[in-house]
């Protein structure tokens, strides 16, 4: 739904003018209660992480991620670097009531997780496995209130190959990343990711999670 991923990959400086793009487009909802009009930057350095660090990156309260770039190195533990870029939530979702990290996803194996509680995804932690050449991961999570996720997809597999770079980007304005799913190629040692969007209802359910 509105997701792209550049054959050749994407330098920073064209991934944060498409973001900035998206911001002017989402701000035109305003009127439906999807203000958006700022996303948190990159870092100067331009990666949250160097190769076969840990890192933990968490959104400004009240914003989630709405994109992820990567690069591939395998000279260097067949490892990479990350970074993100995140984007408040509309003001009819509410402020974030509650936050935390989710269960580990061990290195060297598939793995599928959304947020508990109906959370949306807020942030990233990740530590670097010598012995596996991978890594564990780790969801941050935030709950609005008690508003409910509905009309969830799939994203298409980032990066399309293993060792690729990897970009994506969320088009939709009104899709939250809740989750992922990883496969984990043990002759590559590299992993794919499809990332679970959904839709939040603007009303409080009683499901405690969905």
């Amino acid at each position: 739904m509105f997701f792209a991923r550049s054959p050749g990959g994407m330098d920073l400086t064209r991934l944060w003018v498409l973001l900035a793009l998206v911001t002017v487009a989402w701000g035109q909802y305003g009127d439906y209660g999807y203000p958006y009009q700022q996303y948190h930057d990159y870092s100067d350095d331009g990666w949250v992480n160097l190769n076969r660090q840990g890192f933990s990156y968490q959104c400004p309260h009240g914003q989630v991620v709405v994109a992820v770039r990567s690069i591939f190195n395998k000279k260097e533990g067949s490892d990479r670097q990350w970074n993100y870029a995140c984007m408040p939530t509309p003001q009819n979702l509410g402020e974030p009531t509650e936050c935390w990290w989710e269960e580990i996803n061990r290195a060297g194996m598939e793995w599928y997780q959304t947020c508990s509680n109906n959370g949306l995804v807020a942030g990233f932690q990740s530590r670097y496995f010598e012995s596996v050449l991978d890594r564990e991961w780790q969801f941050y999570c935030c709950r609005y209130s008690k508003r409910c996720p509905y009309s969830c997809w799939l994203t298409t597999e980032y990066p399309g190959h293993y060792g690729e770079e990897m970009d994506m980007i969320s088009y939709n304005y009104d899709y939250y990343m809740r989750g992922a799913t990883t496969t984990f190629s043990a002759v590559e040692r590299d992993r794919q990711w499809k990332f679970i969007m959904c839709r939040m209802t603007d009303y409080d359910c009683e499901f405690a999670n969905v």
